[in-house]
């Protein structure tokens, strides 16, 4: 179904199959480990609050907030 909807729209899926499951679906491992570090990132930005809620007035203001909370990700 959902495997399906994404053949419809030429779009690769990258949803690894249950370990249990009988018939393997293969799926790109290195698209999926980049996927989870794209999903991981952008869940670790949304943990600041100024970003999370866009507070800033303009546009450079909030990507200065985007800098700023990249620059504290990249030194944890």
């Amino acid at each position: 179904h959902l495997r399906d909807a994404l053949k419809a729209r030429n779009a690769v899926a990258v949803i690894p199959a249950k370990r249990n499951r009988i018939i393997h679906i293969p799926h790109d491992e290195d698209a999926y480990k980049w996927r989870h570090l794209i999903e991981n990132y952008f869940s670790k930005i949304k943990e600041f609050r100024g970003v999370n809620t866009r507070y800033d007035k303009t546009d450079t203001s909030y990507e200065a907030t985007w800098s700023i909370a990249a620059t504290i990700i990249a030194l944890r």
